[in-house]
């Protein structure tokens, strides 16, 4: 495709050369005059609300909404995102699968040749693929549970229209569970009685005035706040540049504690607390140990709102298990903070109001159910759970959460089920005594091991025998672990289908590929801010579908027009209808507290402001009466210790928090004196997890010699002859790629970074072959966190890393695949 790439670039030079973001406020209406610089429409993303002005059809300016007071840098890849090389630019499908369909060769399968069709001829094939399914084997031969970090936008959410759907054909094997907080979502109910990773917490304000001491534990809401799961207002940012005003006056204290020196460490300029990677647990156990030993601990809050202390204590004072005293000389061994020092956090913890704020990467880990649980069992020993500015929570650094949040309500979406009383075409729903749904970061041990059992929060799960996959903008080669065995799985697989809009890793291992069309191509609506609910956001069309792209609900319609549901698909509605309708709902819904305007007018100024949010305490009504507000526990109260875990007998989960030594582990753990660094694949800084790597201009400003960086320390590099933007090689068993050294003294030795999301582009199809661009999913280990929650332990990860010499690869991540002539 280099002849045609060249020839699109050319033909964007129209444009300017890069979305230059300005300080500068917005005019007020969507719906701007057309005058001879062109014209301003509104828009919004993950990365934000945006004006963008459109000359000739095309996005040539973008600036932030005037109500984002602290934009994201990352508007700036926009336009790389929708005028990219690595665009889908019509349906494809893949050489060998065209001539043999699903006796393919899968070995093939990632070699990246592919044939250009037509539309109707591929949802000719998708149609034929999914009736074969069906009828040849059942709906458990059939995956298409797998979603993700969908563009924006509450009508054209493609999750929703791909499951719609083919549940209009034919039922399929789901998930349950995210790679996200896989882990934190299931143990936590047992624990505080929800999720806590998805609920709002603490209002900001209230913690900016009562609290004394703050601890980011393993959380880096500076970075991570740049992206939300709606349209994102960026308003804790706000938040916290008072936090660090009351850092500078020594209002309040605050400490990381952090392998690494966060990008919020470095803003807020506050204390950095090492430790040893993956050694939580031990130093929580350390601090309990000190609280309950010099009675530190509120013993009037354990009895009135907990449940199962002793058998904690018990565990602490090394009466049960592994009969060791945890104290902090027991816990300095194993997390490398000296005794002296966890004895006097955990006086300082309890000294004064603390509110602990946890990170979701310590739960992406093997065990990763026990950090949290031990998070949650300090914080009831410090007695402050339910009041303003203490306690505990793991999600302020998502989606704005603690930001004052309205009560509006939000609009309703694209429907993904069947409508009441209607059935599928295939109405079989015989999976042939395996399970309907699976654990999401276990799909590839599916494929790998049909019939195989696993225990599963209390219950076990029989693997069904998957012949078919339907991705839609999930791009699941980002999502999971070990790359070298994803290969493996997918050669089992006699059909592959993926709809996106630009040619990701996950395409390159498809057999048929349809080009949906970006957000910026289609109308839509969206909430403002994903739980402070601050309005509602018009996303108007920007351009007209690129290229043969196409939208979901296009792509869908036609493809249940292939077995007369299309009507029922669309419920005779099109997309405007359909954009009205959701409004509508919503203006009904808040008609009596958040008057609303008629659709029209909405759309004309593109923007329903709900105005400012009230304060709350996250767990007050449970603190204030444990009984009338009981929390979702079994018992209804805090569950320092759970039964119903202990019943279930799993030997890598058990009734109370433990430490619990991981199968790689750096600093003398398991598997250091062969590979002893530990890979740190965290939440990108730059793009929103795979989503905005295709944008050549923005990536090239964080790449190194095109490739993505690679965080060390200065002492690790000198050891091993690396100097400052050298490319390296980085390996383990499991598999190997290149990265771009950045040498960088906020890491500390043994520990190094590459930020996930960065796509995989290996140099063959072949298993172990050398990942070009830096994909750390490469070398993560793909098991589960416990027989509690299987999920994903990526931050279990042991590398070596290398100067690279030899003859250098070109990078083959980006752009599309070899076009075939047949």
């Amino acid at each position: 495709m280099a002849i045609s790439r060249r020839r699109f670039l050319q033909g964007m030079a129209a444009g300017s050369a890069a979305a230059l973001i300005g300080p500068g406020l917005l005019i007020r209406t969507a719906g701007a005059a057309v005058t001879a610089e062109g014209s301003w429409k509104m828009a919004g993303s993950h990365w934000g609300a945006f004006k963008a002005l459109i000359k000739g059809g095309v996005v040539t300016e973008v600036k932030p909404f005037e109500l984002d007071q602290h934009p994201t840098d990352m508007l700036n890849g926009i336009r790389g995102l929708i005028y990219n090389p690595s665009r889908i630019r019509y349906p494809m499908v893949r050489l060998d699968w065209l001539k043999n369909r699903h006796k393919s060769d899968t070995s093939q399968r990632g070699d990246n040749r592919f044939v250009r069709i037509t539309w109707d001829e591929a949802l000719d094939l998708f149609y034929e693929e999914l009736e074969r399914i069906q009828t040849q084997y059942g709906p458990w031969a059939l995956y298409a549970g797998a979603t993700g970090w969908r563009q924006t936008g509450q009508f054209h959410s493609c999750g929703s229209h791909m499951q719609r759907g083919i549940n209009l054909h034919g039922n399929f094997v789901n998930k349950v569970g995210d790679y996200s907080t896989g882990a934190g979502q299931v143990i936590m109910p047992y624990v505080l009685g929800s999720t806590e990773v998805y609920d709002q917490g603490t209002s900001w304000p209230l913690i900016l005035e009562n609290t004394k001491t703050l601890i980011l534990w393993a959380n880096d809401p500076f970075k991570n706040l740049q992206v939300g799961w709606n349209c994102e207002t960026h308003q804790s940012y706000g938040y916290l540049a008072q936090l660090k005003e009351k850092v500078a006056s020594g209002n309040i204290r605050v400490i990381c504690v952090d392998p690494v020196r966060s990008k919020t460490q470095q803003y807020l300029n506050c204390e950095h607390r090492y430790i040893h990677p993956q050694t939580d647990v031990a130093f929580i156990l350390g601090l309990a140990h000190t609280l309950y030993t010099e009675k530190l601990h509120d013993e009037q809050f354990l009895g009135t709102y907990t449940l199962g202390f002793e058998p904690f204590r018990d565990y602490l004072l090394g009466k049960t298990e592994d009969m060791v005293e945890k104290t902090p000389e027991w816990a300095a061994s194993i997390c490398g903070i000296e005794a002296g020092a966890i004895r006097d956090f955990a006086r300082l913890l309890a000294s004064g109001r603390t509110q602990l704020m946890f990170g979701w990467a310590i739960q992406r880990q093997q065990h990763g159910e026990q950090p949290y649980w031990a998070g949650a069992a300090l914080a009831a020993m410090l007695g402050q759970i339910g009041l303003p500015g203490g306690g505990i929570s793991y999600a302020h650094h998502y989606s704005s959460i603690g930001v004052p949040g309205t009560s509006a309500s939000a609009p309703g979406g694209f429907p993904r089920n069947l409508d009441p009383g209607k059935t599928p075409v295939h109405d079989n729903n015989d999976f042939n005594g395996a399970s309907r749904i699976i654990p999401v970061a276990r799909w590839i041990d599916c494929l790998l091991e049909p019939g195989g059992k696993i225990q599963y929060n209390g219950g076990e799960v029989t693997y069904p025998d998957i012949k078919m996959c339907v991705f839609s903008g999930c791009n699941p080669w980002h999502h999971h672990q070990d790359h070298n065995r994803m290969k493996q799985a997918f050669r089992k697989l006699e059909t592959v289908v993926t709809i996106d809009y630009s040619w990701n890793a996950t395409c390159r291992f498809s057999d048929l590929v349809l080009p949906a069309c970006t957000q910026f191509e289609r109308n839509d609506i969206d909430i403002y801010g994903s739980y402070v609910k601050r309005g509602l956001l018009a996303m108007h069309k920007l351009v007209d579908p690129l290229f043969h792209s196409r939208s979901d609900f296009d792509i869908f319609t036609d493809l249940c027009r292939r077995y007369g549901r299309h009507e029922e698909y669309t419920q005779g509605k099109d997309e405007r209808q359909w954009l009205e309708q959701l409004y509508n709902e919503c203006r009904e819904a808040n008609k009596d507290n958040y008057p609303m305007p008629e659709f029209d007018e909405f759309w004309k100024t593109g923007y329903v402001d709900f105005g400012e949010g009230k304060n709350w305490v996250r767990h007050a009504d449970f603190r204030e009466d444990p009984e009338v507000n009981a929390v979702g526990t079994p018992s209804g109260f805090i569950e320092i210790s759970s039964r119903k875990i202990g019943s279930y007998g799993y030997d890598d989960c058990k009734s109370h928090p433990m430490w619990m030594e991981k199968a790689e582990r750096s600093h003398g753990g398991p598997g250091s004196d062969k590979h002893p660094l530990w890979l740190q694949s965290v939440h990108p800084d730059q793009r929103l997890h795979s989503q905005m790597c295709e944008s050549d201009e923005y990536r090239a400003t964080y790449a190194v010699q095109g490739r993505e960086p690679i965080y060390i320390s200065p002492a690790d590099a000198a050891a091993r002859g690396i100097a400052d933007g050298d490319l390296v090689r980085v390996f383990n068993d499991r598999g190997q790629l290149l990265a771009g050294a950045r040498i960088s003294e906020l890491y500390p030795s043994g520990v190094v970074r590459i930020h996930e999301g960065a796509w995989y582009g290996p140099v063959d199809a072949s298993i172990g072959a050398l990942d070009t661009y830096g994909d750390p999913n490469t070398l993560t280990m793909d098991v589960g966190t416990s027989k509690l929650a299987q999920a994903p332990s990526a931050n279990t990860c042991l590398v070596e890393i290398e100067k690279f010499t030899g003859v250098v690869p070109a990078v083959s991540s980006f752009g599309g695949p070899e076009l075939v002539e047949i």
